[in-house]
């Protein structure tokens, strides 16, 4: 039984196409809703103390997460109306790598689905760019429901 669906937003219109299925489905099964936004690192430095070096400190590169609170907003925003239907809803903002941390939270928390848009590319423009829907497709081991959403 799907008791925990889980919803990928990363703040665009194309991702809040999966909305409307994910709101019908919870609602049809009394499911969970959890919603995950992923921020990225962003290389920063950070001084220690190092007198080996004529400075005495020493620069040392750090993984930063970036714009956590304004993705915990957005989440906000956007979930406002699943609370008023009474659907259970449950807010994540994980730092990483986007497909990897949404394998790893649906994973550690259980999850049964994931429901998620995407853009429907192919040929160069997937090389190009390539596809967060598709490596979680291929990487998944729980069902993953996929969205197409060009015309959104």
């Amino acid at each position: 039984m799907i008791n925990k669906i889980l919803l990928p937003l990363d703040g665009s219109k194309l991702a809040e196409c999966a909305l409307p299925y994910v709101m019908e489905l919870a609602e049809k099964l009394g499911a969970q809703v959890t919603v995950v936004s992923v921020t990225n690192h962003t290389q920063g430095y950070w001084p220690f103390e190092d007198p080996s070096q004529p400075s005495g400190l020493r620069l040392t590169p750090v993984g930063v997460c970036t714009m956590e609170e304004h993705a915990a907003n957005y989440l906000d925003q956007v979930t406002a109306q699943f609370e008023k239907k009474g659907i259970k809803i449950v807010k994540k903002v994980v730092c990483g790598k986007t497909a990897e941390e949404i394998i790893a939270y649906a994973n550690a928390n259980y999850s049964y689905l994931i429901v998620m848009s995407s853009h429907g590319r192919s040929g160069p423009a997937k090389l190009m760019r390539g596809s967060i829907a598709e490596r979680i497709l291929k990487s998944a081991h729980i069902p993953v429901m996929i969205v197409r959403a060009p015309n959104c």
